[in-house]
């Protein structure tokens, strides 16, 4: 009888033993995908899919808002009846404001949609754009590793203000952003012609990629020097004047008085970060120039100090790389880049609700590119659900625009002590115990 117990218990104890045994591997190989970089490939391809879904119970669930879109829509329109002079391109939101290739872009979007009347048929477009542009985020952190793959889902599915964006408010910002994220993969596959061209491009939809544009020149000194860094700068330069061409001819000032305008006024009732000044502060000229000074010294200071590791002065990045004594150790182009723009999106004049996107899915970068320790994951998930609050209220407080301004300062702050140089080793110190022949000599 015993011996017919035991036959009977040691199936149960084997189950008991699988069971258990494919319980603990099932916890460790969900831990190792959500915390290890190595899977960002299959945590992106699963979040694409779902994003797919998202937006289109967006789309179909959410109604419309309409801010910007028939503006956009006139101001095309203007140029496809044969409008050539700038200054005459204005929709109801008031005149043009955007250099030449948003035109083109927009213009062939006119032409999709009937002549923007199909709403729904520029949302879906406005869907596709969103996932191409995930897309491309995902094949930069693929190449970095930092980042562990379950902030992903925070970069996802979890941003009510980024979906409207794209796919209710068909903003030209995400539009800007995709085109970037192209040039930043090009930088990373080391072609940087056709990096620069798309970047040029960018620029041409919105200005607001020029504040990577001193990460940019930095990497392109670091990696060619001065005289190999001019040939990209005229690939940039060129095809600003090719797609400003047409309204050149017409009138030049006109053209690049409203479409390079960096003295724009912005209206107070939609920031998002200065909301606890007084207006009067907030639109006088001193604290524009006082903010342009702040954000000139942050770029000085990264650059001599996190962005430039090399033993020789700053100024040998004028040299031809070949030439160069100390060669500078490359830091991530990623992180140049990012910082850059990051360092601008602090010190901006005025942030409404569409540029958030203008540093949203850099964020996971800024936060986990400096070593992380285990206890530290949760104050970083912490901070990028602060800021997306901050951008979530509508209109924006005193506490919300503080809060942000909070957040950002303590990713500076990271970024810059958790980028430090580590110090220099010290020389091996003398041994106490005296040498065989040291021993004899006495």
């Amino acid at each position: 009888a015993q011996l017919g117990l035991q036959q009977r218990a040691e199936p149960l104890e084997a189950r008991s033993f699988w069971g258990g045994g494919m319980a603990v591997r099932l916890r460790r190989v969900c831990r190792e995908v959500l915390l290890e970089p190595r899977y960002t490939p299959l945590v992106a391809a699963c979040l694409c899919l779902a994003e797919g879904g998202v937006n289109l119970w967006v789309i179909r669930r959410v109604p419309y808002t309409e801010i910007d879109w028939q503006a956009y829509m006139q101001e095309v329109e203007g140029f496809a009846n044969g409008t050539r002079d700038y200054t005459q391109l204005r929709g109801d939101t008031g005149p043009l404001v955007y250099p030449a290739g948003f035109v083109y872009l927009f213009l062939g979007l006119y032409y999709a949609t009937g002549r923007g009347a199909d709403i729904r048929l520029a949302q879906h477009i406005f869907a596709g754009l969103y996932l191409l542009n995930l897309l491309l985020v995902f094949r930069i952190y693929c190449r970095t590793c930092k980042v562990p793959p379950y902030v992903f889902f925070f970069m996802c599915c979890a941003s009510y203000r980024i979906h409207s964006i794209f796919v209710l408010r068909l903003f030209n910002d995400p539009v800007a952003m995709a085109i970037l994220f192209l040039a930043i993969n090009f930088f990373l596959e080391d072609r940087w012609s056709w990096g620069c061209l798309m970047f040029s491009l960018a620029v041409s939809v919105k200005m607001n990629v020029l504040l990577f544009a001193p990460g940019l020149l930095f990497l392109l000194l670091q990696r060619f020097g001065l005289l190999g860094c001019i040939p990209k700068l005229c690939i940039c330069a060129v095809l600003q004047v090719a797609l400003g061409l047409p309204f050149l001819l017409e009138n030049p000032v006109g053209y690049l008085t409203r479409s390079f305008d960096l003295g724009r006024q912005f209206q107070f009732k939609w920031t998002v970060n200065w909301r606890f000044l007084p207006e009067e502060v907030f639109q006088h000229r001193a604290f524009h120039v006082g903010l342009l000074l702040a954000h000139l010294a942050g770029l000085v200071l990264f650059a001599l100090h996190r962005w430039h590791r090399s033993k020789e002065s700053i100024l040998s990045l004028l040299k031809d790389p070949l030439e160069r004594k100390h060669p500078s150790p490359l830091l991530s182009i990623i992180f140049i880049l990012f910082s850059s723009n990051f360092l601008g999106i602090c010190c901006s004049r005025s942030l409404h609700y569409q540029f958030y996107v203008w540093y949203f899915h850099t964020l996971p970068y800024l936060l986990w590119c400096t070593p992380t320790s285990k206890l530290a994951h949760m104050p970083k998930v912490l901070l990028l659900g602060v800021i997306e609050l901050c951008w979530n209220t509508y209109p924006s407080t005193v506490c919300s625009s503080l809060s942000l301004h909070i957040c950002h300062g303590l990713v500076l702050l990271q970024l810059w002590y958790g980028t430090a140089l580590p110090p220099a080793p010290q020389p091996p110190q003398p041994s106490k115990k005296s040498s065989p022949l040291s021993r004899k000599a006495q």
